[in-house]
């Protein structure tokens, strides 16, 4: 199946998409292989794309002041949008850095077409609407977790959302988005494999 149409799924599924509406898109949207550690959008830079993950992991990180370590906040992963949501939606520079984290395949369109389609269309207004709750709610859900949630309760998300993502890249990553050092996630795992019915 061709990227086009697994996004023309994608878009059904997430918006209940026609594909009348579908259509009016089909001309706008690209494809794009990155490069392992090829940026999807810069720091300060104003993210213009709104792209699905056809295949690979991308992730959202920042530079901590103090340390100068990289931290993780959001992995992107098949299927998934991949977006600086802030920064895209109110068009400011991006206070984060998304990165291909293996080499990664994304078809994208440019806002300027996406506004397009938003004053062409209901259901691609409704889809803007979908896309704005959804940045939302990713940025709410990943604050509480950090509040309320155990870091073994995030990792059990993480594998939920992402599943292959273990397989994918060096655990640090995984340590440094659940905001702990590599012998606890070490012990995590070997916690949760022990009791057999979840198996990473």
């Amino acid at each position: 199946m061709t990227e086009i149409n697994l996004l023309r799924n994608s878009l059904k599924s997430f918006a209940g998409m026609s594909d009348d509406a579908f259509d009016l898109s089909e001309q706008h949207w690209q494809v794009r292989e990155y490069k392992k550690g090829e940026l999807y959008n810069d720091f300060q830079q104003v993210c213009k794309y709104l792209g699905f993950v056809v295949d690979g992991v991308f992730r959202t990180y920042y530079l901590d002041e103090k340390s100068g370590d990289e931290k993780n906040v959001f992995f992107y992963t098949h299927n998934q949008i991949v977006v600086s949501y802030a920064s895209f939606i109110n068009q400011v520079p991006c206070h984060f850095y998304t990165q291909a984290m293996v080499t990664s395949k994304v078809i994208y369109i440019h806002i300027d077409y996406l506004l397009g389609l938003y004053r062409q269309s209901h259901e691609w207004e409704r889809f803007g609407r979908l896309i704005a709750e959804q940045a939302s709610n990713v940025a709410l859900n990943r604050t509480e977790s950090l509040l309320f949630q155990t870091a073994e309760q995030r990792y059990i998300d993480l594998v939920s959302q992402h599943p292959d993502i273990m397989n994918a890249i060096p655990l640090y990553h995984i340590s440094s988005y659940l905001g702990i050092q590599g012998p606890s996630l070490s012990r995590i795992r070997k916690r949760l494999s022990g009791k057999g019915s979840f198996n990473p």
